[in-house]
């Protein structure tokens, strides 16, 4: 793709039906997205399998390449069935049945598929249920029933998901399905698996324990998504691959007006931790049936390309809107602009930690006093991208050559890096002439341009770290 195409801030779409046949496929794969994401909330495996396939397939036949995240459903609190909706009244009383039972006292009962609710909440707690349509208050609560009062009301059908805000719920990080589901995903070579509702590190320790049994190089992203995961966040963000800000269930689970504060926070201190972080959710939400945005969603996406969130998530905008398309075109637009109206600089508050470090941020000045330089880089464990994605260098383009799959598949997610698949060469030179070639060849570069190659050479029998300036032909 040619130069033009170089964005700091990753894309991520949602496969559904709205995007999953080949042509779309390949339009949104032309567009520009980095990142495939499959949410298993509604996935069995024959689609599971068809979709990574043709995904990967489009990709091949397109020439760009993009990763493929499975985002596992994870564990949620749901009521039972009803026999018809039920338009509840300020005022009313219901009953959530955590284990079987029927109506006492002329109250509405509805079961509910975790049996320790009644343990988990006291008199006084809130209960959301469908999204937060409906916010009930308990009453009276014990093992076998929690009495509620409507205190906003909806209509209420089956199967409704509750939210329990400021409870620490004893549910386990991964359900049988889960299990299931991430075993087809490592048997098809998948590159992230998204943990939902991440509560502390210990459920990210979890599924990092599962795929390494199951032999997976596979990344880990813990999804942000209640109160309790809030409370953990550095220690998540520590034992995580990268974080998701889902945003949906976080802005029931905490006050409307917390939810930017907690996304600059969470977004800040994933870049002092060098983990990647995306913003996602809402983002486009008016697409989904309208060809245009609102205002407000262009100043949300332009807010998170303004924090440096390594990437933006589009959810039923590609699932089920019908301007998928459209969706990321305008992503793309939208970050392109705020990207090119930056001025140079760098995140200079990140903590260096290694001479190497120092080495990188000297690389990266002297690219950007250069002017047009690009950074090109050598890896083969993803370390050195990583380290300068966190330095958060505007108008800096890095290039990450490594000769791993994996590796490039991980660096699709990083802000600000743009990752090459190539064979290296046995001599050092051999190699950098051959990246030089390959973005000539692709139009990345000129012949002319030049480039800040950082390199180990030889000084005798050492091998030391080196910063070169170099043209390009």
């Amino acid at each position: 793709m040619p130069k033009e195409a170089y964005r700091l801030t990753k894309i991520i779409f949602t496969l559904g039906p709205a995007s999953e046949d080949e042509a779309m496929l390949e339009k949104l794969i032309l567009a520009g997205v980095d990142v495939c994401r499959l949410n298993m909330a509604h996935a069995n495996e024959a689609w599971t399998r068809s979709m990574i396939r043709r995904v990967r397939e489009v990709c091949r036949r397109t020439q760009r390449h993009i990763a493929i995240l499975m985002d596992v459903k994870g564990p949620e609190i749901r009521t039972g069935d009803l026999p018809a909706p039920v338009d509840l009244v300020a005022g009313q009383l219901i009953d959530f049945l955590p284990v079987p039972g029927g109506a006492e006292d002329g109250v509405l009962a509805v079961s509910v598929n975790y049996p320790r609710l009644g343990g988990d909440v006291a008199a006084g707690a809130t209960v959301l249920v469908d999204s937060g349509l409906i916010r009930l208050e308990v009453v009276s609560s014990t093992a076998g029933r929690v009495r509620c009062k409507v205190i906003v009301p909806a209509r209420m059908g089956s199967r409704r998901h509750i939210n329990l805000p400021g409870v620490r719920v004893r549910l386990p990080a991964l359900t049988a399905k889960d299990r299931a589901d991430i075993a087809i995903g490592v048997e098809e070579e998948v590159d992230y698996f998204a943990l939902s509702f991440v509560r502390e590190a210990d459920d990210v320790d979890i599924l990092r324990r599962l795929l390494s049994e199951l032999k997976s190089p596979a990344r880990v992203i813990a999804k942000i998504e209640d109160q309790s995961g809030i409370a953990n966040l550095d220690e998540i963000i520590v034992a995580a691959d990268a974080i998701m800000i889902a945003r949906g269930d976080l802005g029931i689970e905490v006050p409307m007006e917390d939810l930017p504060l907690i996304q600059k926070k969470t977004v800040d201190a994933c870049i002092q931790h060098r983990k990647p972080v995306i913003v996602a959710t809402h983002l486009l939400e008016s697409m989904i049936t309208s060809p245009v945005p609102t205002r407000a969603e262009v100043s949300d996406i332009a807010g998170a390309v303004w924090s440096m969130a390594d990437a933006i998530m589009l959810s039923g905008e590609t699932t089920t809107g019908r301007y998928p398309l459209e969706c990321v075109q305008l992503m793309k637009r939208v970050a392109g602009r705020i990207e090119g109206s930056a001025a140079k600089g760098y995140n200079s508050a990140l903590p260096l930690k290694t001479n190497k470090d120092r080495l990188l941020r000297s690389a990266l000045v002297l690219a950007q006093e250069v002017g047009e330089a690009g950074l090109v880089v050598f890896t083969r464990n993803g370390l050195l991208p990583q380290a300068l994605s966190a330095m958060r260098a505007w108008r800096c383009p890095i290039y990450a050559f490594t000769d791993d799959r994996q590796v490039f598949s991980h660096m699709l997610l990083m802000w600000g890096v743009e990752p090459f698949l190539m064979d290296f060469k046995q001599e050092p030179e051999d190699t950098i002439q051959g990246a030089f070639d390959y973005l000539l060849r692709r139009g990345w570069v000129k012949t002319g341009d030049w480039m800040v190659v950082v390199t180990n050479v030889l000084a005798g029998e050492k091998v030391i770290d080196s910063i070169q300036m170099r043209p390009v032909g």
